[in-house]
């Protein structure tokens, strides 16, 4: 059933079929994609297990020593949990821009030799110069992505081997300068990733936020340029993930009980990208949940203190790893039952109430042809057919009652 006004036409189609009005509406890249909207169910099942296996986790580490859950040790893993998130944020931010950025360890461990020599001279003072070099290295590295149009893997790969030569300058480990002690706000620097995480999830749950951010993500040829607005986000997002990893890198220095010994870094970029993927964040960018990224980084930290009391030595490689073949899987859940349902057997995908179709089922599609081109349901008269209403027998016989006949 389709409502056409006179001489209106139907509209431009695009290469799908699907008019251009249906798209605009129901994809959530109205020019390429498929039709319809992520679905987030598979995320809030996924964050559920997530938050049972939490429970779990803490209840073990309550048994193993209780201690561990107050007072100074309790601030400690409270701050570690910060730290790790602020590297959870960055990988997570570059992630969902589709340029992941494996750089991000390198930079929080150069950050973190760079607080530990630097701190004596106070906290802003240390802080500001890594914090505008690594707005400038971000810099670097979007315009690498975006300008030459390559993957934000490999641009990093290179830029986070430019970290590393920075860090083996030093051959022995740095003790942290200064007075700064986190824990002593350990409280508000979790509340604060917690309130950055979920609000972050919540954003990204919304459906222009969603395809803006994603814009980058490839929908046909990887090789081709998505435009000047992904191009714009994606920079965004990794001098974002730069700047956070730095961030990062301060906490875990200062919270940390010896002094920052030089390596590679690349144990953090696992491990944070691992608590990432766990979490629910698409591989392939775009995608992602709301509460995964917290929970996820919660249960690696929780994990991590219950290894300690039961005298296990686990690297952080060893845990990155776990968590980044489990996050492969988790993407790999999200890509199937997170896409857009089928397309309905009319080829033209169902849109919500208000948008085309009525409830009980008629699609308001639009016409074909204009709307005058109506089919004549009157019979055609043959011009040579005489019609017996009109025959002149009847004007020539006389009327009965006009003789006197009455």
């Amino acid at each position: 059933m389709a409502y056409d006004e006179t001489g209106r036409i139907a509209p431009v189609e695009t290469s799908s079929g699907v008019p251009a009005a249906v798209l605009e509406n129901v994809f959530d890249d109205p020019s390429h994609g498929e039709p319809g909207r992520d679905r987030i169910a598979v995320h809030v099942v996924w964050e559920f297990l997530l938050l049972v296996g939490l429970a779990a986790l803490t209840w073990l580490l309550w048994r193993a020593d209780a201690d561990a859950l107050r007072g100074g040790a309790l601030k400690t893993l409270l701050v570690d949990v910060a730290g790790l998130g602020l590297l959870a944020l960055a990988a997570g931010l570059s992630l969902r821009a589709a340029a992941v950025n494996l750089a991000i360890g390198p930079v929080a461990l150069a950050a973190a030799l760079h607080f530990a020599e630097q701190g004596d001279r106070g906290v802003r003072e240390a802080l500001l110069p890594a914090l505008v070099v690594a707005a400038l290295g971000g810099l670097a590295l979007a315009l690498a992505v975006v300008v030459l149009h390559v993957p934000g893997w490999a641009a990093s790969l290179a830029g986070a081997a430019a970290v590393i030569v920075y860090i083996e300058r030093r051959t022995t480990p740095v003790a942290v300068q200064g007075g700064y002690d986190p824990r002593r706000t350990a409280l508000y620097l979790f509340v604060g990733f917690a309130a950055v995480a979920v609000l972050g999830g919540l954003f990204g749950a919304i459906k222009p936020v969603r395809r803006l951010v994603g814009r980058f993500r490839p929908v046909a040829d990887p090789a081709r340029r998505r435009g000047a607005v992904a191009a714009t986000v994606t920079a965004l997002a990794l001098i974002a993930s730069t700047v956070l990893a730095v961030l990062g890198g301060v906490l875990i220095a200062a919270n940390g009980d010896g002094p920052v010994a030089p390596a590679s870094g690349f144990d953090w970029s696992v491990l944070a990208i691992g608590a990432v993927l766990l979490g629910g964040t698409s591989a392939y960018g775009r995608r992602g949940g709301i509460f995964g990224t917290l929970l996820a980084v919660c249960a690696v930290e929780v994990f991590l203190a219950w290894a300690v009391t039961q005298d296990w030595t686990i690297s952080r490689w060893a845990v990155g790893g776990a968590a980044l073949g489990a996050g492969l899987l988790v993407t790999r859940l999200v890509e199937t039952f997170g896409r857009p349902r089928p397309t309905p057997p009319g080829g033209v995908p169902a849109g919500p109430s208000g948008d085309g179709t009525i409830s009980t089922g008629w699609a308001l599609t639009p016409s074909p042809e204009p709307a005058d081109a109506w089919p004549s349901v009157l019979p055609v008269r043959d011009p040579d057919t005489v019609d017996s209403w009109e025959s002149p027998r009847w004007e020539g016989e006389p009327r009965r009652w006009d003789a006197g006949d009455r």
